[in-house]
């Protein structure tokens, strides 16, 4: 199951969620021009647990080293597919935990998260000797903090069946509950990070996310939260979105609603939606014109369902204009 897109839109721009993003692809370029020396660097910042337990392995390294790689491994890769992969869930569930959080209160339950995913790793890989690097136990406290926020949010996921793709909505609740149960399966049936995958890590990551979403929610915004949220606040809605139809008088008619921003109600935009019609989603594109007034509605011409005498009917797409 590849994610593609949440539903859950967001009110402001992901400024630490996309300044993370851009730190890891950093870490990354820095860790390829190391060259032959790769393998000395990563052990040198990742996490590996026998710099802490066993006691030959530890005096190699200063006390300000292995505190540092508790924080250094998040931002190791093993290589460019790992990085791709982990981007892109935090691409699409960390701007949403972002938005609810708030820029400053986000980057450090982010950091927590990737601390105590490490921990986990440790705790039950005390004496390994292995290096435990990524980001992926940050991103699962990521993934646990929206399970809890957005359990009915839906995740347009990619299914491919042998060569033909097949995009399907599931809800969020689902889509992380079985990830995190593949993620239990795995380390239970292995010693934690078979194969080059640190198990544990996903699973302290995806707990801790849990908790510590908790703790941050009772934490009342300050004004400083008050003034990012209103300097990151977006002037575009997403570019994707998904549209639920439903049939009117004429039954080969859809209707469905588009939400755009005040911004782009005066000055146009494009859209990508995608319509669910049973099991298939059909894409769209669509261009809202300038100047348009919340309640029109835009026709999309011979995109309907079929009629009777073959041909198909019209979409017709309610715009409602965001007022933030």
């Amino acid at each position: 199951m590849i994610p593609i897109r949440d539903t859950t839109p967001t009110k402001t721009v992901p400024v630490v969620n996309n300044t993370i993003i851009g730190i890891n692809i950093v870490f990354f370029l820095v860790q390829l021009a190391q060259g032959p020396a790769q393998d000395h660097f990563v052990y040198l910042y990742g996490l590996v647990p026998a710099k802490f337990t066993v006691p030959q392995v530890s005096a190699y390294f200063s006390l300000g080293q292995r505190i540092l790689s508790l924080f250094t491994f998040m931002f190791l890769h093993g290589g460019f597919l790992h990085l791709i992969g982990n981007m892109w869930s935090l691409y699409i569930f960390g701007d949403n935990v972002e938005d609810r959080l708030g820029p400053a209160r986000y980057m450090v339950f982010y950091l927590l998260c990737g601390l105590a995913s490490g921990m986990a790793q440790l705790l039950f890989n005390a004496h390994s000797n292995i290096p435990t690097i990524g980001a992926s136990g940050a991103i699962a406290g990521v993934m646990g903090a929206y399970f809890i926020l957005y359990p009915r949010s839906r995740i347009l996921t990619l299914i491919p069946i042998i060569f033909i793709p097949w995009f399907v909505e599931i809800p969020a609740f689902f889509f992380l509950g079985i990830w995190l149960l593949l993620q239990i399966f795995n380390a239970a049936g292995s010693s934690g990070q078979a194969g080059g995958i640190a198990w544990w890590a996903h699973i302290g990551g995806f707990v801790f996310g849990l908790v510590f979403l908790k703790l941050f929610d009772r934490i009342p915004a300050t004004g400083v939260t008050d003034r990012l949220r209103h300097a990151t606040e977006k002037k575009r809605s997403h570019r994707f979105q998904v549209v639920r139809t439903a049939n009117g008088e004429e039954e080969a008619n859809l209707y469905g609603t588009l939400t755009i921003t005040q911004y782009e109600a005066m000055v146009g935009a494009r859209k990508l939606i995608t319509v669910p019609l049973g099991l298939q989603n059909r894409l769209y594109n669509v261009v809202v014109p300038q100047g348009i007034a919340d309640g029109q509605v835009l026709r999309l011409k011979n995109v309907g369902k079929t009629k009777s005498d073959g041909t198909r009917g019209d979409m017709m797409l309610r715009v409602r204009v965001q007022h933030v």
